[in-house]
């Protein structure tokens, strides 16, 4: 920013002068130095003698790390700057040079005028905050993207100063720091020690990372509208709901999706996805970022909002937790969850060796030693297909005969899968990762250990069909939602596509039906006496 000798060449002086002078508050910066160490005593002198006589706004002040300030204010290493301590929470450790000096005009900016200069959806973001943020953004001064993150944190300490602090830490200035904090490319941004950004952000994501303490990759923005009309709502945001939207607005209809919970369902959960055609092995929360930012493209997506009824009066209403919607259409992509054993350890080791799809995790057991839990159609095909792909597998099942269809219980004994008969799982076991079963024998009453690497629960689905129920509309005997085989459903405009219809419950098939029941959706819209005609039969 200053050439040598710590004056700024003139045009910049000069436009800096024009924008200080109208800040409406003066801004004190506390600049602090350690006279022990002169080098770096010198450039801060350097840098306090820039702003001599630039402004009357704007006050640098030089002071010495054994002044009493210096402990009033934390300081603990040096250079440092403070920026009006007396208002804000705001540190630079090191000296704002190079790249790093738009962050420095824009902290004096936005301190000057009192204002954060969040965008409403960025403001609406950091209302949600609850408790303190201590923020840590790792820069240099040879970094054009470092100053976005930089200001991006100042702005949340402006606009929330008794919640937020920031440290802005120059690495070359304070090389342990980053070493500590593990910051070897920047910028990097670390909340209440946890790491939540690395790389530039746009201000919301920026917002949206801090109050949740994790690292945000999808922004989609809020909405204040009490009523929506659209042609289709989609209620459920996962593979299956958002490949509707996309194929929904591609056929020129106006679509909208509500997820109650996580966007991408139970992908999102999933550590590793290694069977969707194009990815050979991806982690399930970035596949579904890819498909969330696909569908942002076409389609508003209300997060956090639960449908609570659809009434079928004419255009369809539906209520949601916030708002109402009016379509001429809704999609039922609610999902379905596997049924779970409830026992110590199957929570905590989930993904670490406990998994309820073979298809999915399968293949990282090859050569090792597996149990799948159940005695249905899907628990023995589970073990079937462990079994020719190269796991050492057995059956638990709590009962002395298989539900299994005959050809698949034929197939087990052929196979040679060992059954553990009238046994049930009292725990998993394992630090990181399953390393064991307890299991009891319930005639017996007989408890013993057998070891595993992975532990398979195929003990069933539990479709989501609270809204389907609310409708009346008919289930299978598995508790699935019937549907015609085009996803329309026993009442006209409601259509179903995903897991709650049952079926394979693999990500690609989610998507497949997606796909289909918006296609199924716009030629019905496009000819009304087909949907009048053509719906399932209960």
């Amino acid at each position: 920013m200053a050439r040598k000798g710590g004056s700024l060449p003139k045009d910049v002086a000069e436009h800096l002068k024009n924008l200080f002078d109208k800040l409406p508050y003066e801004v004190a910066i506390h600049a602090f130095s350690d006279r022990r160490h002169p080098e770096m005593r010198e450039a801060v002198e350097t840098f306090v003698s820039m702003f001599k006589d630039l402004s009357r706004k704007v006050r640098v002040m030089h002071r010495d790390v054994a002044d009493p300030e210096a402990a009033h204010f934390h300081v603990d290493r040096t250079p440092m700057l403070l920026f009006c301590p007396d208002r804000y929470r705001v540190r630079y450790l090191g000296l704002p040079l190079g790249e790093e000096g738009r962050t420095l005009v824009e902290t004096i900016l936005h301190m000057g005028t009192a204002t954060d200069g969040l965008s409403d959806q960025s403001r609406k973001v950091l209302s949600r905050l609850e408790g303190e943020r201590r923020i840590k953004v790792f820069v240099s001064a040879t970094c054009p993207y470092c100053p976005q993150q930089a200001v991006n944190a100042v702005k949340a300490a402006v606009a929330r100063p008794q919640a937020v602090s920031v440290d802005i830490v120059d690495i070359e200035f304070n090389p342990d720091l980053a070493d500590a904090y593990e910051a070897f490319s920047v910028p990097q941004v670390v909340a209440n020690e946890v790491l939540i950004a690395q790389g530039a952000q746009p201000e919301e994501l920026f917002m949206a990372s801090l109050v949740k303490l994790e690292p945000q990759t999808i922004f989609i923005p809020d909405s204040d509208a009490e009523e929506v009309e659209t042609d289709l709502v989609i209620v459920g945001g996962g593979p299956a709901g958002l490949t509707a939207g996309i194929y929904a607005v591609r056929s020129g209809l106006r679509a909208a999706v509500v997820e109650r919970g996580n966007l991408g369902g139970q992908v999102a959960t999933t550590p590793m996805v290694e069977n969707y055609p194009g990815l050979s092995r991806v982690p399930g929360k970035t596949l579904v970022d890819i498909m969330v930012s696909h569908a942002l493209e076409y389609v508003e997506i209300f997060p956090n909002e639960e449908v609570v009824e659809v009434r079928p009066n004419g255009r369809l209403e539906v209520v949601t937790t916030r708002r109402r919607f009016t379509a001429r259409a809704v999609l039922l992509a609610t999902g379905a969850s596997y049924r779970r054993l409830g026992v110590p350890g199957e929570d905590r080791l989930a993904g670490r060796g406990v998994s309820y799809c073979s298809t999915c995790d399968g293949p990282l057991y090859r050569g090792k030693k597996a149990v799948v839990v159940g005695g249905g159609n899907s628990a023995v095909t589970e073990a079937l297909h462990l079994h020719h792909i190269g796991v050492e597998v057995a059956l638990v099942h709590r009962r002395d005969s298989l539900r299994a269809q005959e050809h698949l219980v034929k197939a087990l004994e052929g196979a040679e899968i060992p059954v553990l008969w009238n046994t049930e799982v009292q725990e998993i076991v394992g630090g990181r990762f399953v390393e064991a079963v307890l299991l009891k024998n319930n005639k017996t009453g007989e408890t013993f250990t057998r070891e595993t690497d992975a532990v398979f629960v195929a003990i069933g689905y539990v479709a989501e069909t609270t809204l389907a129920k609310k409708l009346g509309l008919p289930l299978t005997p598995d508790g699935f939602v019937r549907h015609d085989g085009s996803h329309r459903t026993a009442i006209p405009g409601v259509y179903t596509a995903g897991d709650v219809e049952g079926g394979y419950r693999q990500i690609v098939t989610a998507t497949a039906a997606g796909a289909a029941a918006a296609m199924t959706i716009f030629e019905d819209l496009s000819n009304p006496y087909w949907t009048r005609e053509h719906s399932a039969a209960g």
